[in-house]
C-alpha cells in the first residue's frame, strides 16, 4: 500500500491555479522527486501535503491520515526542510536541534542520543557548538537535514534542498540525503529544478509544469524513452530529407538555425551526419539527460524563474485568509 496517496489535488489562488488535478502514489522508502521550474506548483504541493495550505479540491492521505481531516497526525508523521533557512542564528547547531526535539515531543531520555546520531550523519559533530551565524550555507542545510529527521518521521519533505549551493557542496549534500534514506528508512519527497539532482537521487520523478504532472517514471526510463544519443548542430542549410532517410536517425528537428537529432550510436555515425548538415558552426553530442526529456515533453528548457512564482500567490493567499 502506498505511504502517500494524492488524488485530483487542486489548489487555486484567486484566478491562478498553482496545482492542477494532481494524482500520485508514493511508496514507502522511495526517494521521489517533483521536478520542474520555479512556479510549476512543486512548493504548493508540498505545502498541502504538510498541512500548511488547504487544498481547493481533491485530497491527500499521508501515512494513513487525511491531510484535511487529521492534520495533527500528519504532522507527527513528517519532517520538513524548507527552501529558506529557518534555524535560529543566535543558537548553536546543537541548541537548534535540542529546541526542535522539545517542540516535537522527543522523549527526554532520547534527545541527546538522537542529536548525536543526527550530527554524526551530516558530519557536523565538530561544529555543533558554533552559533548558526557562523555556519556556511552548506553546513546550515546539513544541520536542517538533521533537524528534519530528528523526531523519526516516516516521511521527509525537502523543498529545493540544494538551492543556491555551489556544485561541490551540492554533491556532498546529495550523499547525505542518500545516506539518510538508506540508514533511516525514511521516505523522501524532494522538489528541485536541477535535472542532475533528480537524476542522481530519485527512484522516480514526476515532471511538473504549470501545476500539472506532465510525466511520471524513473530517471533511467525517461532517458531511454528518447531512443538514442542527441546531436545538436548549428547550421544553415541541412539536408533534412536525406537525414530522415538514415535508419540510425530516429528524430529530426530544425528550428532557428539549430538542428536537433536523436541518433543510435551517434559517435559511430557522426561523420555521415555531418556530410548532410551543410556548414556546421557548432556540434554537440551527448547522452540523453532529464533536461532533454523535459524539452521534449514541454517544448522548452526548464526555466530558472517565472513571471509569477507560486510563492507570490501563496503569500498573498495566506495573507488574505488571515484577514
Amino acid at each position: 500500500m502506498p505511504l502517500i496517496e494524492i488524488k485530483n489535488l487542486t489548489k487555486k489562488f484567486e484566478d491562478f491555479t498553482a496545482v492542477d488535478n494532481v494524482s500520485l502514489e508514493i511508496n514507502e522508502g522511495e526517494i521521489f522527486g517533483l521536478l520542474g521550474p520555479n512556479g510549476a506548483g512543486k512548493t504548493t504541493t508540498l505545502s498541502i501535503l504538510a498541512t500548511l495550505l488547504p487544498p481547493t479540491s481533491g485530497n491527500a492521505v499521508i501515512n494513513g491520515y487525511d491531510v484535511a481531516k487529521h492534520p495533527t497526525m500528519v504532522r507527527r508523521s513528517i519532517g520538513f526542510v524548507f527552501q529558506d533557512p529557518s534555524s535560529d542564528d543566535l543558537l548553536t547547531g546543537r541548541e537548534n536541534l535540542y529546541l526542535h526535539a522539545l517542540m516535537y515531543g522527543v522523549k527526554d531520555s532520547e534527545i541527546d542520543k538522537k542529536i548525536d546520531e543526527g550530527l554524526k550523519l551530516v558530519d557536523l559533530v565538530d561544529k555543533q557548538n558554533l552559533r548558526m551565524r557562523k555556519y556556511s550555507g552548506g553546513m546550515r542545510r546539513r544541520l536542517e537535514l538533521a533537524r528534519g529527521f530528528l523526531h523519526s518521521p516516516k516521511i521527509l519533505f525537502l523543498d529545493e534542498p540544494t538551492l543556491g549551493l555551489d556544485p561541490q557542496t551540492r554533491e556532498n549534500l546529495w550523499a547525505y540525503i542518500k545516506k539518510l534514506s538508506t540508514e533511516n528508512k525514511i521516505t523522501i519527497i524532494l522538489t528541485t529544478h536541477y535535472m542532475e539532482e533528480a537524476d542522481m537521487l530519485c527512484d522516480r520523478v514526476a515532471i511538473i509544469d504549470h501545476g500539472k504532472v506532465v510525466a511520471l517514471d524513473t530517471p533511467l526510463n525517461f532517458k531511454k524513452s528518447l531512443g538514442g544519443d542527441l546531436v545538436t548542430v548549428k547550421t544553415k542549410n541541412p539536408e533534412l530529407s536525406e537525414l530522415e532517410k538514415m535508419d540510425f536517425v530516429k528524430h529530426v528537428q530544425y528550428k532557428d538555425g539549430w538542428l536537433n537529432l536523436t541518433v543510435n550510436d551517434a559517435s559511430l555515425h557522426l561523420q555521415k551526419i555531418l556530410e548532410k548538415v551543410g556548414v556546421a558552426e557548432d556540434v554537440e553530442l551527448h547522452s540523453p539527460t532529464l533536461n532533454d526529456v523535459f524539452l521534449k515533453l514541454t517544448g522548452k528548457q526548464i526555466r530558472e524563474g517565472s513571471d509569477e512564482g507560486e510563492g507570490g500567490w501563496m503569500t498573498r493567499s495566506m495573507h488574505a485568509e488571515n484577514r
